[in-house]
């Protein structure tokens, strides 16, 4: 018989929508699922979509259903949360039944919000944080036209409040979409940058959802949005690290391969599977004040502390077993060939392959901005509460400097 471990067994919790639909061509089951939640359908679209023959053989499949369908695409990046309000007045003009997003990870985040205000009204502050949101919002049918942020999946959208130094969040499992279709030829036209950055933090997603504490919380309490270390999300997490590690930066290096494509998206989705339930830490709570002050791509940041974070946790043993694990999975290598230091040159190298900069100097940071990061990261407690290790200041101040300085055990990173 097999030793019991010195653990406890984690739970598990999933979060997802109704409906999950994945591969080449699924954007054609669109306008049935959206037809089952209604006849008048906002349709939320990235503004560069505006005009192009992809929105309009969308609109005109929906069109041909019978769908009563009002196109809004004025959303602004970042998404300013005060730019969300007249997006859910259009939804409450056309008395709509359910919101339609397809594009980016932004698009995708604002359409749950449209959903939660035009049932639940605003404003859009009093909901930031985890379970604040009061019940079911419209149903969203989400369409992802970049592979990465895993939106389509999960219960959390990420604002920009100009009243603050960092994003923030509404987590809430009304948020989860009714229906998620991944067609990863919608990504065959992202630009590189976006295919690496967007691509590098889906590996975070499935780098941190896997490292995660595990929270142990009482069954007959009600549960946090995010449950950290999760028995059903480990072997999707590994999966997720497959895909990702071998196809990303073929993905980057040729954009129009499209088996290299359908990888990534895989890979990308099941880490927003893994995540939406289980969470993220250190990475996002240091990468919102990082990106915020930088002007950066929320994935180029994850993407860059990833190294430095894990090889920050491999200093406590029992993180260390799981960072090797997950290593394994990344590289697809025997677990004896496995190590946590191994883990952190495969994350740094596939960083190297697909462009992401090797430290926060190159992204123009300067060192005496690192602690005001560092003190802004802290109030993100929603994300470290899930670090497998307690954080404290230094310790968030000596993952900043290392990748200030590009140092990974003890070498020169780049």
């Amino acid at each position: 018989m097999p030793e019991q471990p010195e653990q406890p067994d984690p739970p598990g919790t999933l979060r997802l929508p109704a409906r999950v639909h994945f591969g080449h061509g699924t954007r054609r089951l669109l306008p049935g699922i959206t037809a089952l939640h209604g006849r008048r359908v906002l349709l939320v679209a990235d503004p560069f979509l505006a005009g192009t023959p992809l929105l309009g053989e969308l609109t005109g499949s929906l069109a041909r259903a019978g769908l009563d369908v009002r196109t809004y695409s004025d959303i602004t990046p970042e998404l300013p949360a005060g730019t969300l309000d007249a997006a859910a007045e259009a939804a409450r003009e056309h008395r709509a039944h359910s919101v339609l997003a397809i594009g980016g990870g932004s698009t995708l985040d604002a359409a749950k919000l449209i959903a939660l205000l035009c049932v639940h009204g605003g404003p859009l502050d009093q909901y930031y944080g985890e379970n604040r949101v009061p019940g079911p919002v419209l149903p969203v049918v989400a369409v992802p036209t970049t592979a990465g942020t895993g939106s389509e999946v999960t219960p959390v959208a990420v604002v920009s409040d100009p009243a603050r130094e960092l994003k923030v969040g509404v987590s809430s499992p009304f948020l989860v979409p009714a229906a998620a279709v991944v067609d990863p030829g919608l990504t065959l036209g992202a630009p590189r940058d976006v295919t690496a950055f967007s691509g590098i933090d889906a590996l975070v997603h499935a780098a941190e959802s896997y490292t995660a504490r595990a929270l142990h919380t009482d069954a007959g309490a009600d549960l946090p949005v995010f449950t950290g270390h999760n028995a059903l999300t480990e072997p999707v997490t590994l999966r997720a690290a497959q895909h990702l590690g071998a196809w990303l930066p073929v993905a980057v290096r040729e954009p129009s391969h499209r088996h290299a494509r359908h990888q990534v998206a895989l890979g990308a989705l099941l880490a927003g599977v893994s995540f939406g339930s289980a969470g993220t830490h250190l990475c996002h709570a240091l990468q919102y004040p990082i990106g915020a002050l930088t002007g950066t791509p929320h994935g180029l940041g994850t993407g860059l502390l990833l190294p430095y974070v894990l090889d920050t946790l491999r200093e406590d043993p029992g993180t260390a077993v799981r960072i090797a694990s997950f290593g394994a999975a990344l590289e697809d290598v025997p677990a004896s060939d496995a190590s946590a230091a191994r883990t952190v040159a495969a994350a740094a190298g596939i960083n190297r392959a697909v462009g992401v900069p090797a430290t926060l100097s190159g992204i123009g940071l300067t060192r005496a901005q690192l602690p005001r990061v560092a003190d802004l990261a802290l109030t993100a407690t929603r994300l470290l509460s899930i670090a497998p290790v307690e954080p404290t200041r230094d310790m968030l101040l000596g993952i900043l400097d290392r990748a200030y300085t590009g140092i990974l055990d003890g070498r020169r990173a780049a």
